[in-house]
């Protein structure tokens, strides 16, 4: 049956999924859907003693006032969070000024953004004469439906790279290379993405159809950074926000690290971590490197590689937060459904599933 299914079904699962999920954290906070950005007051009242929120709150702050000037000192680390510009300007513009709205406008716009992004993957499923079920995989992906119920960037940053890997497969560079660049806006994750559907294009002489489009839009994402530069002091781009710690030099050497601190604790990661991401990076890895040796260097296989590789230098302040982890390896989840049809591997296809499984470690988000 679940092969039958369409992909207007498959988004409504993804819908409900983080509906849910919303729903069920709006009620922890009396209602108050302000509690789905988890406002911490060492921010919002600039208590040096007051609690630390978590990143949803940042959004919140720029959507209720996008001013730079204004929303800086509630920011851990300014240029860094205002990089991700995209999805609060969109909720402060459909919040039409009235800050009221803008809890409502941050979660009804990520409960929209996952739904259509798991529809553009079922319909680029769809495209490939695939089934569109296996778009479940990225829909009900923990690392996208917490983002869901937390006001945070992926959803619409991966519906917009969603969208664009069905645009080029419908032969629409143009807008391919549109959404891949505003996908560089919600969060600089999209890089990766981007990063592969340029190589690839360049690789295949595509310069006319799509090349040169992506080119410009790498161009005006620069042209951010150095904004951001100049506005904030420092570039937009790095290893995450306050206390985050450096990109690491040696594969998966942010998840040992865990070890110095507490062995236990890097024994319960790996058992959780180990068979969900870790191995699934280093298979990706070995699979693409095998793949560009047979001549075999389609936008799936940079993007499989890229995110692969991306996971195993992750900072150990990244690895040491199982909610972190999960959400940078969305890009991860959605490279293996892409590659896994590309190549027609059907081992890939089925034991994906087990993905979904993931959404039990949203009982204790």
């Amino acid at each position: 049956m679940a092969s039958r299914l369409k992909p207007h079904i498959v988004a409504l699962f993804a819908l409900l999924a983080g509906l849910t999920f919303g729903l069920w954290r709006m009620a922890l906070a009396d209602w108050d859907p302000r509690g789905l950005s988890e406002i911490g007051t060492l921010y919002s009242q600039g208590d040096p003693n007051g609690s630390q929120g978590y990143d949803g709150q940042f959004a919140y702050y720029i959507a209720v006032d996008p001013d730079p000037d204004v929303v800086a000192s509630k920011l851990d680390v300014p240029a860094y969070r205002y990089q991700r510009i995209l999805y609060p300007l969109l909720a402060h513009l459909l919040a039409l000024g009235t800050d009221a709205l803008v809890p409502w406008t941050l979660f009804l716009l990520n409960l929209a953004a996952h739904a259509l992004g798991t529809w553009a993957v079922a319909q680029w499923l769809v495209s490939r004469n695939a089934s569109a079920s296996l778009a479940l995989v990225y829909g009900l992906w923990v690392g996208l439906v917490a983002s869901v119920g937390l006001d945070l960037n992926e959803p619409l940053a991966f519906a917009l790279i969603a969208g664009a890997w069905w645009a080029r497969s419908a032969d629409r560079p143009l807008t391919g290379a549109a959404l891949l660049t505003l996908s560089l806006f919600a969060k600089e994750t999209g890089l990766i993405f981007w990063a592969a559907a340029l190589l690839t294009d360049i690789l295949q002489k595509r310069w006319r159809q799509s090349a040169i489009w992506l080119v410009v839009g790498g161009v005006l994402f620069l042209g951010w950074q150095a904004w951001l530069w100049i506005t904030f002091g420092l570039p937009g781009l790095g290893s995450g926000g306050a206390m985050a710690t450096p990109f690491e030099w040696i594969p998966f050497m942010g998840l040992w690290r865990i070890g110095e601190v507490k062995l236990a604790a890097l024994g319960i990661f790996l058992i959780i971590f180990g068979p969900s991401i870790v191995f699934p990076a280093v298979w990706a890895v070995v699979g693409a490197l095998r793949d560009f040796l047979r001549g075999l260097r389609d936008a799936e296989t940079w993007a499989l590689f890229l995110n692969a590789a991306s996971i195993a230098f992750l900072p150990f302040s990244t690895f040491r937060e199982p909610l972190g982890l999960v959400r940078v390896a969305s890009g991860l989840v959605l490279a293996v459904v892409f590659y896994a049809v590309q190549r027609d591997h059907q081992r890939a296809k089925r034991y994906s599933f087990f993905w979904i499984a993931m959404l039990a470690l949203l009982i204790r988000t």
